[in-house]
């Protein structure tokens, strides 16, 4: 990598090529505005409306390329960021590809606790994060690393447990095994390059604030509601938005309309006491974009 090329007007991401978070990367880069047209089978591709070119790399390889500036940037999932200990840094949370890096046993096994594990065989594709765990915990068990198919192990006499990434725990209860600990939350993260251009730095910049923007729409509602004047700041009160609700007369006297935004973790909680507070006809929006 020369220092021209390092110093090139693009910014350059690597995302999956395929699995779990490709897609989601896509659509994320979408909701931001960037068209990328990826062709079929194609490694590498450019924005048409913003200076990015996207590589199409292993979910494994892309905190290499990052540490060695062959991209600037990466979407990869956090497990995989602890797990290859590379020297680049997380900028931002993605909120996609949320799952958990767990170890399980037999379902039939009375699990109490960590020291279960010890003198144990624990099969996983994950052997920094489980090593680091099992020291921290003051365990000693033998690891088995393998590549894929993790769940049979316990099946088929080659390990006692497992530690894998978990989601909806199904192919877990599938294989006869149980949950037991959760090692690792997981989501998918922005991650750069340590020694990243000030060109390209303000280039990420701009792309953070897309992102940024999309997350915050993705996680409130835009509300809509009709108020009587005699319990409007009642009503008010009520409503958490970004600054002061705003309030527009309605042609019924007496009336006013009321627009604000929810969080959405707070949303239902929040529309049970505006409709016993009085509020009627309230409409709920998807918010496209937060600019705050």
């Amino acid at each position: 990598m020369t220092q021209t090329d390092q110093n090139s007007g693009k910014l350059k991401l690597a995302i999956q090529k395929s699995g779990r978070l490709h897609d989601d990367s896509i659509r994320l880069l979408k909701e931001c505005g960037i068209d990328i047209s990826n062709g079929v089978n194609k490694l590498k591709a450019e924005a048409s409306n913003f200076p990015l070119e996207v590589y199409f790399l292993r979910d494994d390889d892309i905190p290499q390329y990052v540490e060695d500036a062959v991209a600037d940037i990466g979407f990869v999932g956090e497990n995989v960021v602890y797990e290859k200990k590379k020297k680049i840094d997380v900028v931002e949370k993605l909120g996609f590809g949320k799952c958990r890096l767990s170890l399980a046993v037999r379902r039939n096994e009375e699990y109490t606790g960590v020291q279960f594990l010890s003198g144990k065989k624990i099969a996983t594709s994950y052997p920094v994060i489980l090593s680091d765990f099992l020291k921290e915990k003051g365990i000693a068990a033998e690891i088995h690393e393998i590549s894929g198919s993790v769940e049979i192990a316990p099946g088929i006499g080659l390990a006692d447990a497992i530690c894998d990434l978990v989601s909806s725990g199904s192919t877990l209860f599938m294989n006869g095994l149980q949950e037991t600990e959760t090692i690792l939350q997981s989501q998918a993260v922005l991650v750069k390059n340590k020694n990243l251009a000030p060109a390209k730095q303000q280039l990420l910049n701009r792309l953070l604030f897309r992102i940024q923007s999309v997350k915050k729409a993705r996680n409130n509602k835009y509300i809509l509601l009709n108020a009587p004047n005699d319990k409007l700041a009642e009503i008010i009160s009520l409503l958490p938005g970004m600054k002061s609700p705003t309030v527009l007369p309605l042609a019924e006297e007496g009336w006013s309309s009321v627009h604000s935004v929810l969080n959405e973790n707070d949303f239902w909680d929040i529309i049970e006491q505006l409709k016993a507070a009085g509020a009627q006809g309230i409409l709920v929006v998807p918010i496209e974009k937060m600019i705050v």
